[in-house]
């Protein structure tokens, strides 16, 4: 059976009142959150008890909605003479410098400093952003971390198909002739001339002794020994 129709009217029992009230109250700030993340509005609650203790949310700062509905109020105030004019803009100055002082404040809080005066509450939301803002910054040097390594590897993959290239055209398919040909050129020095060995230049001393002609080149690549000849 369907609950019926609540009459909206004061309260008599004072238990009954108090728990409606909690209810209530909870149910209250708990959609003030959740209208705040879901549409990105900034909003502030503020609930009075019987007994005057205060309930509240706040998006940001209640300083900061606070402000904020200042200034909206004022707005829409237009001025009609000079001397409202002034007194108006002498308002929005003092505005902003008190979201100055809030702003540099909220960062002395964020840098760990100006902290005696909050409660544990306070500490808390404090620590949540923090915990966030640490999070965005990581994320954001994780993702600038990748597309560097991604622009590397790009490049890294260039200098390699150009390797590639180049080693083609120096030691690309050559005819049967040209091998031939290169296969029985000789060096000055009367050295036969692998092209598939390298060549090592080593500078020695002048040798006492007679010179001697260096030793055949083996399949591991020689050495020609330079030197004055006594």
């Amino acid at each position: 059976m369907g609950r019926g129709k609540i009459v909206i009217r004061r309260i008599d029992n004072s238990t009954s009142r108090q728990v409606t009230f909690s209810k209530r109250r909870n149910g209250l700030l708990k959609k003030a959150k959740e209208l705040s993340i879901l549409c990105d509005a900034e909003i502030g609650v503020m609930v009075f008890s019987s007994t005057g203790k205060l309930y509240d949310f706040a998006s940001t700062s209640m300083q900061s909605v606070i402000e904020q509905y200042k200034k909206s109020k004022e707005e829409h105030r237009q001025p009609t003479n000079p001397h409202s004019e002034v007194k108006f803009w002498q308002t929005e100055a003092a505005i902003l410098r008190q979201q100055l002082q809030n702003l540099q404040e909220v960062h002395r809080q964020m840098m760990g400093e100006g902290l005696s005066g909050l409660a544990t509450k306070d500490l808390q939301n404090l620590e949540k952003q923090l915990v966030m803002s640490f999070h965005g910054v990581r994320m954001k040097k994780e993702q600038l971390l990748l597309d560097e390594i991604e622009e590397l590897n790009r490049k890294g993959n260039l200098i390699y198909q150009a390797n590639v290239e180049l080693h083609k055209e120096v030691y690309g398919t050559r005819d049967a002739y040209g091998a031939d040909r290169n296969a029985n050129r000789t060096t000055n020095l009367g050295i036969h001339e692998d092209p598939h060995v390298s060549v090592h230049l080593q500078l020695c001393q002048p040798q006492q002794q007679n010179y001697e002609p260096p030793a055949p080149a083996t399949n591991k690549g020689f050495t020609v020994a330079l030197g004055k000849m006594q």
